[in-house]
């Protein structure tokens, strides 16, 4: 199933709150290619730290997510025996081409597709859980409860791979990382009026933290081992560890 370019808005509109519908399905490859900064090399490493911390006779969830590049990465790279992946997410546009994606390779591993709300899909047996640009999207009221879950359903050894927007605690860096980010997607050929629509779009529905405040949630969870392995401008990703 092809997907498109991203000209959702490429033409002045009134602008409503952002949603996983079927026009962002029909172009979200290059939506996020076009937006998102180092997010091949996140994909990639997904998969990478999937198949080194894999269990045998586990599930590696894959939480919101969208049209399936990080569970077909995880597929790449886990070998265990009776492994399980179990990819979630609320909105039937984005399932329905995940799905394609998906037949369009074969691998050993299954996966199971589920429409629901991740804040209230129960983790279970976990070997590693990704949110990969998920939990911005979370009210932050429910935040911690939702990393609780993943920390109670992860098996000793387990890791959550977080990946998010962040913003920088400091305003003037703040400010700083936002403009080499607008940059960064005007050299992708994003016009000034559709930088400009899509933050105003998106604002309402995606609420960002610092690393800190990711940081603290993750310990308050019980994870003591976090690192921050990726970061460019406001974009980032964290591994956390289970003991």
């Amino acid at each position: 199933m092809s997907s498109g370019k991203d000209a959702i808005y490429s033409v002045p509109q009134q602008v409503e709150d952002f949603r996983f519908d079927k026009s962002v399905a029909e172009v979200f490859p290059d939506m996020i290619q076009r937006s998102v900064p180092g997010y091949n090399t996140i994909i990639d490493t997904i998969g990478q730290l999937a198949g080194r911390y894999q269990q045998p006779d586990s599930h590696y969830y894959d939480l919101g997510c969208s049209l399936g590049a990080a569970t077909l990465s995880m597929r790449r790279f886990i070998s265990a025996p009776n492994s399980k992946i179990i990819a979630i997410d609320n909105s039937e546009a984005m399932l329905e081409r995940c799905r394609s994606h998906l037949n369009a390779f074969t691998f050993d591993t299954p996966v199971e597709l589920k429409l629901g709300d991740i804040r209230h899909s129960e983790i279970t047996n976990a070997a590693v859980v990704v949110m990969n640009f998920t939990l911005q999207f979370i009210q932050p009221d429910e935040r911690d409860a939702v990393i609780q879950a993943i920390y109670n359903g992860l098996k000793p050894g387990g890791i959550l791979i977080l990946s998010e927007k962040m913003r920088h605690e400091q305003k003037e860096c703040d400010e700083l990382v936002i403009d080499l980010h607008h940059e960064f997607k005007r050299r992708n050929g994003y016009s000034e009026l559709e930088i400009s629509q899509k933050r105003t779009a998106i604002e309402n529905v995606m609420k960002i933290n610092s690393f800190g405040q990711h940081q603290a949630r993750l310990k308050q969870a019980g994870f003591n081992n976090i690192v921050h392995w990726f970061q460019c401008f406001n974009f980032g990703s964290i591994v956390a560890i289970k003991d």
